[in-house]
């Protein structure tokens, strides 16, 4: 029996949010057209993913894929729960960090037209887990292997090094702009704290993007592996 795949993103207010979301399971809907994919969130929108959960069929298997870039609170606690309380369900590890993401990165800088003397800085929205810091830092070591140069780190949010300083640091570093690649999914309050940092040019968020869908499709056949096991 082929699980149902639940996407499961924090919700906002934000409707550019949340078209890119749409959009994004629209997209991995393409890689996976036998599998029904739906869609819950842990925080501000509704359906709630405990809601989508049950909603399921009883007895048929449950894959929720988390659409969040790094392990946090929602990934080791909310989704964790939500899935805890049904037998035949299993959560994938978030999104990245990811060699994909970095790729789809580097194409939003090539968008901006990088130049040889920029600075970039990694984005990210938060760094409140200990766990979200490694993964950022990952992310950051996988971009700068792309672009062939030093990549910082700023935190729009949450512990040290906050994204004025990371920019302020690279302007000092380097002759040219600096810019700031979003390292978040998609459009909304993290996305306009990362604009509003100083940078002089800011990348788009990484959603919609097919290389992200196929992180979400690479995601659930390895859950369904691990479900057959």
């Amino acid at each position: 029996m082929t699980p149902v795949l639940i996407g499961c993103s924090h919700g906002t207010a934000s409707a550019q949010d949340r078209a890119a979301i749409r959009a994004l399971l629209d997209q991995a809907r393409v890689l996976l057209p036998h599998v029904e994919v739906r869609e819950g969130f842990v925080d501000r929108q509704k359906p709630s993913l405990d809601h989508v959960i049950a909603d399921v069929a009883p007895g048929v298997p449950v894959v929720v894929a988390p659409l969040l870039l790094s392990t946090d609170h929602h990934t080791k606690i909310d989704i964790e729960d939500a899935v805890r309380r049904r037998p035949t369900a299993i959560s994938t590890p978030a999104l990245g960090p990811h060699d994909l993401l970095a790729l789809v990165l580097e194409s939003r800088l090539d968008e901006l037209g990088l130049r040889d003397d920029d600075g970039v800085v990694l984005a990210a929205a938060d760094s409140r887990d200990p766990a979200t810091a490694r993964a950022v830092s990952s992310m950051a070591e996988r971009l700068s292997i792309c672009i062939r140069r030093p990549v910082g780190v700023g935190f729009a949010t949450g512990r040290a090094p906050r994204l004025a300083e990371a920019v302020s640091t690279a302007r000092m570093a380097r002759a040219g702009r600096v810019v700031a690649a979003s390292y978040v999914l998609a459009p909304g309050h993290f996305a306009d704290l990362v604009r509003d940092a100083g940078a002089d040019a800011v990348t788009q968020p990484l959603a919609p993007d097919p290389r992200v869908a196929a992180i979400i499709a690479e995601r659930f056949h390895d859950a369904v592996a691990t479900l057959a096991a």
